[in-house]
């Protein structure tokens, strides 16, 4: 699948009977399993086995890619879906995958070369987004807004429950206490602005950093690249 979207469009729970590698040419998507939502961009993909349900979210102005690995003939590379770094060698492995006329010797020589330099990538964008009731009010106000996510004090004060409380149940349902989640929700509306375009000084602000200095330092905790260098790619 190679396809510029035209408009916003959602991908109702389904699966494949194939391993599917999805990346972007440009600009974002998302794709959601159970409470768990990857970002893809040009240089993060995802890695998604067969048979795993999961439902997707593109913007309008997305070209996305996908390629399709058979059950019989591959081993795939987790079990569970994984973000995988597109590389310069991997964009070319995969184009050369959609040549017209290509051979079947040349297509199975081809997908053993994309599955052997595809590796789980260090940086993946990943959420996980808490189900339980006490969180419940601040996913909520995150995903109206997520320059006022309030300190992890305010909302203990909000919730009539202790700070530590909340940094227990963030830390039980997602792997990360209140803040770094709070900057990883951050991080991923940054790229989505990034990939549009917005200036760097916007992006901060509009993702609630109160310097792009400050946001510049989270950014490359999260991707590994500076938010200029990954609006260039």
């Amino acid at each position: 699948m190679d396809e510029s979207i035209q408009r916003n469009t959602f991908w109702e729970e389904h699966s494949h009977p194939t391993h599917e590698l999805i990346w972007n040419t440009r600009g974002t998507s998302s794709l959601t399993v159970g409470s768990r939502t990857w970002t893809i961009t040009p240089s993060v993909g995802l890695w998604i086995p067969a048979g795993v349900r999961h439902t997707a979210w593109t913007p309008a102005g997305t070209w996305y890619r996908t390629a399709m690995f058979s059950v019989q003939t591959t081993v795939p590379i987790a079990d569970e879906p994984v973000a995988v770094d597109v590389t310069d060698l991997l964009r070319l492995l995969l184009d050369r995958l959609v040549e017209p006329g290509l051979h079947a010797a040349s297509r199975a020589t081809t997908e053993a070369m994309v599955l052997d330099v595809l590796a789980p990538s260090p940086h993946e964008l990943l959420t996980h987004v808490p189900a339980s009731e006490l969180l419940a009010p601040i996913i909520a106000a995150v995903d109206a807004d997520v320059r006022a996510a309030g300190t992890l004090d305010e909302w203990a004060a909000r919730l009539g429950v202790s700070a530590r409380t909340i940094t227990r149940q963030f830390q039980a349902e997602t792997g990360l206490g209140f803040s770094r989640w709070v900057a990883a929700s951050r991080i991923q509306r940054a790229i989505v602005l990034l990939t549009e375009g917005e200036r760097i000084d916007d992006v901060a602000a509009a993702v609630g950093f109160r310097s792009a200095s400050a946001f510049g330092t989270a950014f490359r905790r999260v991707t590994g690249s500076s938010p200029g260098r990954f609006r260039a790619q």
